[in-house]
């Protein structure tokens, strides 16, 4: 069974991601994409714009020494512009580690993705990781 391609569209996101390809990434969002990131901490808000996102995941690469590890568990497609993923996001940040499970409702318009909502298992405990 093929995948759908808007599954095909945020595996490929997550791959460029891996990589740090921010120039790959920055052509498969729209130019007024937004981040939603739950939590109090300095990552969390409403990152608005494709500048404001690429700079996010610059923040998590140099906030984790580049030890940030995303492992993809399940893409979901709905087939009207949606896709929700699953991963388990480690990384280390001083003497302090994580393993946490998070997901991303993205949004997909015209092949790009537009809004990317995270969801977190632990909001306190990726607050404390952030702080």
């Amino acid at each position: 069974m093929a995948e759908h391609p808007d599954c095909v569209l945020v595996r490929g996101c997550y791959e460029a991601f891996a990589r740090g390809d921010m120039e790959k990434l920055a052509g498969m969002m729209t130019a007024d994409v937004i981040q939603h990131v739950p939590g109090s901490s300095p990552i969390s808000g409403h990152h608005k714009g494709r500048e404001a996102v690429l700079d996010l995941y610059r923040k998590l690469g140099e906030g984790t020494k580049g030890t940030m590890r995303l492992t993809l568990d399940k893409l979901l497609a709905d087939g009207r512009g949606h896709v929700m993923s699953f991963h388990t996001t480690r990384a280390d940040r001083g003497d302090r580690g994580i393993e946490i499970h998070e997901g991303i409702f993205f949004t997909i318009v015209g092949g790009k993705v537009s809004d990317l909502d995270v969801c977190i298992e632990d909001i306190d405990e990726n607050d404390a990781f952030w702080s």
